[in-house]
């Protein structure tokens, strides 16, 4: 079973070439997904690419170097999945849904992913508040169709953060997240509720 690192456009026809580099990506996913960051090694990951031991320390210097690239690529291809869900949609209510809805669809999914995204953030520190922020910057976007103020970027960066951890307490406990998507939907709409107080 690949990861979603493999469905990325830089990773997913090296993968059919057997190109290393994107096979210790996408097995370093699978031996974090399935271990946890700590208890994961070098050696699980070359395992599962089926590439040596000398090969991995050729591109990577280190299993963090590692997961940071793969966790990187899987994000992209997150956010490309966010971005083609709503990409001809019109109101902000419904690109607002359809944007969540994709993220949780992916995050359901792909759990190996998923698991990585939503669990490891010791490992990805850096890239996960990275990729938080631009999730926040994309509700913003979204709200300023809606003709409402727009809440402060902290604001948004509560939503972002809110979401994701939401579904990564589903994720540590083995439930899915999908259902999520009302309660995350209705939360975010009462950021530019009409008759709540303005932002200051």
């Amino acid at each position: 079973m690949s990861s979603l690192v493999g469905d990325h456009p830089s990773v997913s026809p090296l993968l059919t070439e057997r190109v290393q580099r994107a096979k210790l990506l996408d097995g370093m996913v699978r031996a974090v997904a399935e271990k946890g960051f700590a208890n994961a090694t070098v050696s699980d990951a070359v395992r599962l690419a089926r590439v040596s031991r000398g090969t991995f320390y050729e591109l990577f210097e280190s299993k963090e170097a590692c997961l940071v690239a793969a966790y990187r690529l899987g994000c992209e291809v997150l956010e490309q999945r966010v971005s083609e869900a709503v990409r001809d949609v019109t109101d902000w209510r419904e690109e607002l849904r359809l944007g969540i809805r994709a993220y949780l669809r992916t995050l359901q999914d792909e759990p190996l992913f998923g698991r990585v995204y939503l669990l490891e953030r010791i490992a990805v520190g850096e890239e996960r508040d990275a990729v938080i922020r631009r999730f926040a910057a994309r509700y913003g976007a979204t709200f300023a169709r809606s003709g409402r103020p727009v809440p402060p970027p902290d604001a948004l960066f509560v939503l972002a953060v809110g979401v994701h951890e939401l579904a990564c307490s589903r994720v540590s406990v083995g439930q899915p997240v999908i259902d999520l998507e009302d309660t995350l939907v209705g939360c975010a709409v009462r950021l530019v509720a009409e008759k709540e107080e303005a932002w200051t």
